[in-house]
């Protein structure tokens, strides 16, 4: 998928702090969310985190969403979910009624990173 194609998915600039942490690691890290879309977010900070990685991301009314990390530059980074959420929740004030599975609206493979390719199968040049 190129640059111009991914660029027709609806997002919003907002700053929004979540959680983020690497699947199978015990560190949690605090970032930005600049970005965000039902299918995807761009993050700024230092996580640890490099294209392909497993990651869990905490926002708020939301709960935990779970996702692979699709790209990163310097201190930002992106996150195609697994599952498409409802964007528009997480900019609403916090609400402790609704469930955080509740957000989760349909499977999402549209923007989901491909997996790294396997070691054994690399060509050496």
């Amino acid at each position: 998928m190129t640059g111009v194609e991914t660029r027709s998915v609806a997002r919003d600039s907002l700053f929004l702090l979540a959680d983020i942490r690497v699947e199978q690691g015990a560190d949690v890290y605090r970032v930005r969310v600049r970005n965000l879309s039902d299918g995807g977010m761009m993050g700024e900070g230092h996580p640890r985190v490099q294209r392909g990685h497993r990651v869990s991301v905490e926002l708020r009314n939301i709960g935990s969403v779970a996702g692979t990390v699709a790209w990163v530059q310097d201190n930002r980074f992106g996150v195609a979910f697994d599952e498409e959420i409802d964007s528009q929740k997480a900019r609403r004030p916090v609400q402790n009624d609704d469930h955080p599975s509740a957000a989760i609206v349909k499977a999402s493979w549209a923007h989901r990173a491909p997996p790294p390719p396997e070691p054994g199968t690399l060509r050496k040049i």
